[in-house]
């Protein structure tokens, strides 16, 4: 039987002994999640997120670190800031602090959470892992990938259009120019190849 998103959480709560109501800390990431301005970064990409994550949970060397890390990776999303991942994180470290779980816990989330800013290709191997599963949409169908972008334009719906262009190109370029989007064998086996012709054919139409 598939589990709710609520039942995921309930279970990893449990699962790292931390205490206080789980169901409450659930409840602030749903109203997080459903702020009026997210079209992409909603509950539906973090379920999405711990799908792929749970196909390579046996890889990771602090599963929970990871999974909590998925589930507050985005918990602050500001398009006008640039400091959503560094936020999400010190909000991360406030919970597992609150639920009375150990520093060097919080601290590995934190780590992890910080590095989805994807500004170089991770080298910790559950780093690795956090940022492939959060790359994955890159990979999905060209329907899927370009709805994708669909929503993140929605989501920078403020920015005049030829200044998301040259910034959207810009981003999407700096993964066309890794030697892998993908830094594990799995989700580069899984993923790389459409991920690069999605890329591609959204370089080529913001260029057109």
């Amino acid at each position: 039987m598939t589990m709710t998103q609520e039942q995921r959480w309930v279970v990893l709560w449990k699962r790292l002994g931390a205490r206080g109501d789980a169901r409450a800390v659930y409840t602030d990431l749903v109203a997080r999640y459903s702020e009026p301005h997210r079209a992409y970064h909603t509950l539906e990409h973090i379920g999405h997120c711990l799908d792929e994550f749970e196909q390579v949970r046996h890889l990771a060397m602090n599963p929970d670190a990871v999974e909590l890390a998925l589930w507050y990776h985005d918990a602050i999303y500001d398009t006008k800031a640039k400091d959503s991942e560094e936020r999400s994180a010190t909000l991360a470290v406030e919970v597992a602090r609150n639920a009375s779980l150990p520093d060097s816990f919080g601290q590995s989330v934190a780590n992890l959470i910080t590095a989805t800013k994807h500004a170089s290709a991770p080298i910790d191997p559950d780093v690795q892992l956090l940022v492939d599963i959060d790359l994955s949409i890159l990979g999905q169908s060209e329907d899927t990938f370009d709805e994708y972008e669909r929503q993140v334009r929605k989501e920078y719906e403020w920015v005049a259009k030829d200044a998301f262009i040259a910034g959207r190109s810009a981003i999407l370029k700096s993964f066309l120019d890794r030697q892998t989007i993908y830094s594990t064998q799995f989700f580069r086996d899984k993923y790389e190849s459409q991920a690069r012709a999605n890329i591609a054919k959204s370089l080529a139409r913001l260029r057109a």
